[in-house]
């Protein structure tokens, strides 16, 4: 046993026993849980008070702004500070790029699934589409769901697990909500929501191992919702919008994804959890993997 860990466990031992609840990764994960949801719900209330009379674009930058600003403002005052082990997982360091990036990466990852779909004649262009949507394209799918849906699942769910019992309990059960999340969206299935479970679960999940930072992962999701809604007409996870182009899905549920879209495909299911196995592999090949909470105290 090395003096660091001999001092460590010694240290831990001293602490009282409510430090020690406090601090469990499991107590963490739900008090930051319901500070988020509720700092959500407060926001909801507030925002009940727009005038209707409003732009529905001007609305709905209103709604995104204030509560995509308030879910970090509540994460960086408080929820980052929770726990024994303290981490930011929304630095300012590198935000832009990260983001950017898995922007591009979300990007090509599902421009690859239209094309394998084009190709299979699951996807066809029939005409010509628009802008009405693009505000709420970008706006509901790429910035909110972008950046609330990441700090939910993988800044809170999948850090606080993780930490208490390691990266494969905390990536299995974080990527189940995340797909299951998505079960009563319109058009859903119990295909569908397995299927984003494995192909995105596994993949924001990856980005998020292999950067210990959020903004890759926001980045992807952002830019996989805003390149299927907005660029190829396609259906985000089961809500459709007006895209650049008007497009057809069609064949086999399998094959196009049905109703709710090529999410629920076998060709995203392949394309995206290939991504994602590589980039998890790539986390575990960097020493980025975390064992379970016990087997440290058993190593110490």
């Amino acid at each position: 046993m090395t003096d660091e860990i001999a001092t460590a466990a010694t240290t831990a031992a001293k602490r009282p026993l409510w430090r020690k609840v406090w601090e469990f990764p499991l107590t963490a994960m739900v008090v930051a849980t319901v500070l988020l949801l509720g700092v959500l719900a407060l926001c909801g209330v507030s925002l009940s008070l727009l005038p209707e009379t409003l732009d529905p674009n001007i609305d709905v930058t209103i709604r995104t702004v204030v509560t995509v600003a308030a879910a970090i403002a509540i994460y960086k005052l408080v929820i980052r500070r929770l726990g024994r082990r303290k981490q930011d997982d929304l630095p300012v360091a590198g935000s832009l790029t990260d983001t950017a990036l898995g922007f591009g990466v979300g990007a090509a990852i599902f421009t690859t699934v239209v094309g394998i779909a084009a190709v299979a004649g699951a996807y066809r262009v029939t005409g010509q589409g628009g802008f009405s949507d693009f505000v709420q394209i970008v706006m509901l799918t790429g910035v909110s769901a972008g950046l609330i849906e990441e700090l939910l699942l993988r800044g809170i769910i999948f850090r606080w697990l993780e930490e208490f019992a390691g990266s494969w309990v905390a990536l299995a059960i974080s990527s189940l909500l995340f797909g299951f999340g998505h079960a009563a969206n319109d058009n859903a299935t119990l295909f569908s929501s397995i299927a984003i479970a494995i192909e995105a679960g596994i993949l924001l999940g990856g980005a998020y191992m292999l950067t210990r930072s959020l903004w890759l992962a926001v980045g992807i999701h952002a830019g996989w919702n805003v390149t299927q809604g907005f660029i190829w007409g396609v259906p985000v996870s089961g809500y459709s919008f007006q895209g650049l182009v008007d497009a057809r899905l069609s064949g086999p549920d399998w094959l196009s994804g049905g109703a709710f879209g090529l999410e629920a495909s076998v060709i995203a299911l392949v394309v995206a959890t290939t991504a994602g196995v590589w980039m998890v592999w790539q986390a575990r090949k960097e020493g980025k993997w975390i064992t379970p909470m016990w087997s440290k105290q058993a190593q110490a």
